[in-house]
């Protein structure tokens, strides 16, 4: 009788294990933040947060600004300093939207 519910247990607990879905990093996602970090700058909201800026960053390049112009929106919009401003624009066009390069 114990070894049946011993059994049960442990077959529980390993289908439990199956059934949870495990997180996946972004490997891109994990390169912006690095970057950032490596300059110094991590004062934003949250990671999620600073992802979605990126993005932003690209959005505004798509619609036709230039990188000092997105450069001298994140430095209006945010506690950057001009330089971690510039360094983030950079960093969001190298992680999410590398087809802006030529523009740097």
């Amino acid at each position: 009788m114990y070894v049946r519910l011993l059994v049960a247990v442990v077959l529980l607990a390993l289908l439990g294990n199956l059934a949870v879905p495990t997180a996946h990093a972004n490997p891109v996602d994990d390169k912006f933040l690095a970057s950032l970090r490596s300059a110094g700058i991590d004062d934003h909201v949250s990671t999620s947060h600073a992802i979605e800026a990126g993005h932003f960053v690209c959005v505004k390049l798509d619609s036709g600004l230039s990188p000092n112009q997105v450069a001298q929106d994140v430095l209006q919009s945010s506690n950057m300093p001009a330089y971690s401003s510039g360094f983030f624009v950079g960093a969001s066009i190298d992680a999410y939207c590398p087809r802006h390069k030529a523009e740097l």
